[in-house]
């Protein structure tokens, strides 16, 4: 067998070859168990990026887990939680993730970069025209899944306060990176509660609601062969013509190293600007600066070439540090204790409620608007109350409508932005 060969049939992660990847686990395992791993982003980088990297390819073959639960990011979640919980990880090198996760900023500095690059990085055009016709679909999922969730949970015994806040409003958020973490701080914020309290009640939402959103989108698959009337096999308006419209730009141009420093720049000044108007305006400076980016956008303020360096920022953040902050998530936000302590029959059924309530909602309001009642369920509905990226992949992949993944991601990004402005406003009603 040929050199060549083997390089292509070798095992990797991270892009690394098994051995050089054992290397560098091996070091970084030494480090942790000697007590000589350094504080700060030099020793909490590569051990959150080796765990995760781990545990992610684990989630990603596990065959129910990979299929129904949201694949690596649960396992991510709830295997780093576990190491640290149970003493796998020493004391010490988790108080090194909990430091650089809360102290030292990295999850304000994840966020700034998904937003910002997430937003710039849309059509104009497309972001226009799916604020006035395809928001509503959204908000109409959004409402019917609130309001019947918290219906359900006054009728159950749960309270109405109690399941829109930490059950159907984290489920609708967008998925992890861009929904509960960002609403977890919100929270924590707005009721000085720690974030980890409020994410603990979150994230069995977002498990439970995602595997649940991909049984439903293989329902409504299903439904759809047997009422073609509902359905556009794949087509979401009912006038659409075959081209398909995409969500984000032909971002053709060449990965620069100035473009991935604007984006830097930019993404962390939208976050200041975003503090500083949270000091004239009462609401907090997530939602304050995803108004701002959207503007921006909107407006045609800024030349292309920082909009494609903040998009490309996003990606570079996206691909190579998303396991490392879901560990970061595990470690310091994800108390075990109580994420099990949700998992009841009445917790399923609230979550179920949720689920079924966004599809009801959207189809309606979808239908309402000239879409396919079913199209519109699925990506204004379900690709809302799954997991981000990843579920919007499940969710299209068991509905069989790959096809809609544009108005997907609309969903998770836009979507996912509309929350936590929503969940500023709730938290003022509620509280």
């Amino acid at each position: 067998m040929s050199t060549e060969t083997l390089k292509k049939n070798s095992y990797k992660i991270m892009g690394l070859p098994i051995s050089i990847f054992i290397i560098l686990t091996a070091v970084v395992s030494i480090a942790v168990y000697m007590g000589a791993l350094p504080t700060g982003m030099i020793g909490a980088f590569p051990l959150m990026m080796i765990i995760g990297a781990i545990l992610n390819q684990l989630g990603n073959k596990l065959p129910i887990i990979k299929d129904y639960l949201g694949g690596g990011p649960i396992v991510v979640i709830f295997g780093s939680a576990a190491l640290f919980t149970y003493g796998v990880i020493p004391k010490a090198s988790g108080e090194i993730v909990v430091n650089f996760m809360k102290s030292e900023g990295f999850l304000s500095f994840y966020i700034a970069a998904l937003i910002t690059g997430s937003i710039l990085g849309m059509d104009r055009k497309l972001l226009i025209k799916a604020a006035v016709r395809y928001l509503p679909a959204i908000i109409g999922g959004v409402i019917v899944a609130l309001g019947l969730t918290g219906l359900v949970g006054t009728f159950i015994g749960y309270g109405a306060k109690e399941a829109i806040l930490y059950v159907a409003l984290p489920i609708m958020g967008g998925g992890m990176g861009a929904g509960a973490v960002p609403l977890s701080q919100i929270f924590g914020t707005t009721l000085n509660v720690d974030p980890s309290v409020i994410m603990s009640k979150m994230v069995p939402a977002l498990a439970l609601g995602n595997a649940i959103a991909i049984v439903v989108a293989g329902a409504l698959n299903r439904i759809g062969k047997s009422k073609k009337n509902l359905t556009g096999e794949g087509k979401l308006l009912k006038n659409q013509e075959n081209s398909k419209e995409e969500v984000e730009e032909k971002v053709t141009e060449e990965i620069k190293y100035n473009l991935l420093g604007m984006g830097l720049l930019f993404s962390t000044t939208f976050f200041v600007w975003g503090k500083i108007l949270a000091k004239f305006i009462p609401i907090h400076s997530y939602a304050l600066m995803i108004i701002t980016v959207a503007i921006v956008k909107v407006l045609g303020i800024l030349p292309r070439k920082y909009e494609v360096g903040a998009y490309q920022w996003f990606r570079f953040i996206m691909v190579n540090l998303t396991p490392a902050l879901l560990v970061g998530i595990g470690v310091a936000y994800t108390n075990l204790n109580q994420v099990i302590d949700a998992f009841t029959l009445q917790y399923i059924v609230l979550v179920a409620t949720a689920i079924i309530g966004s599809v009801i909602g959207s189809g309606i309001i979808g239908s309402l608007l000239g879409f396919y009642p079913i199209e519109s369920a699925i990506t204004a509905g379900l690709c809302m109350a799954n997991m981000g990226g990843t579920g919007d992949v499940a969710v299209l992949s068991a509905s069989k409508r790959m096809e809609l993944m544009p108005f997907a991601q609309i969903s998770s990004r836009i979507g996912g932005a509309f929350m936590l402005i929503l969940a500023t406003g709730l938290l003022k009603i509620f509280m």
